[in-house]
């Protein structure tokens, strides 16, 4: 399981609103756990201002029962933490992997950390994902699984 946070800038018909200082965004984050192939296990939506650590549990403790499986959990830097990864161990009995940039100022493809980017990278195709024109937070996730699922149908993946 892969996991990741977007954020995204709000509208003026949004009425919950957050400010992440760290990349300067007003608006909502959306988080999404996808496994190996990039297909979507979870998604939760929040506030900008909510940590992506908090967003991941969140996430994954609404998909607790389904993930019983997993094994290892693979996020960059901004999860790392003996907190985050006791929780995880605790809520999903899985490790966590941090998969950290050797150089800041260079582009070099993460081992597995590409299937989450590329995954938002198809997502950023949906015309009403690229900002949050939603009033409510639940819309916002709705309009994500909506996405996934054409993104899933287009791919053959459900059959």
């Amino acid at each position: 399981m892969i996991i990741d946070a977007l954020r995204y800038k709000n509208t003026d018909t949004a009425e919950e609103k957050g400010y992440d200082a760290g990349k300067k965004v007003s608006g909502i984050k959306r988080h999404f756990a996808v496994d190996t192939l990039g297909l979507p296990h979870a998604i939760y939506v929040s506030t900008a201002n909510v940590t992506d650590r908090t967003g991941a549990l969140e996430a994954f403790s609404t998909k607790a029962a389904s993930l019983t499986t997993l094994s290892n959990v693979i996020a960059d830097s901004s999860y790392t933490g003996k907190d985050f990864a006791d929780k995880v161990q605790e809520l999903l009995n899985s490790s966590v992997t941090i998969v950290k940039r050797s150089e800041q100022h260079k582009f070099v493809v993460l081992p597995k950390r590409w299937i989450v980017e590329s995954t938002e990278a198809w997502l950023e195709k949906c015309r009403r994902l690229w900002k949050n024109c939603e009033r409510k937070l639940e819309t916002s996730r709705q309009m994500g699984v909506k996405a996934f699922l054409s993104l899933l149908l287009k791919r053959g993946a459900i059959d």
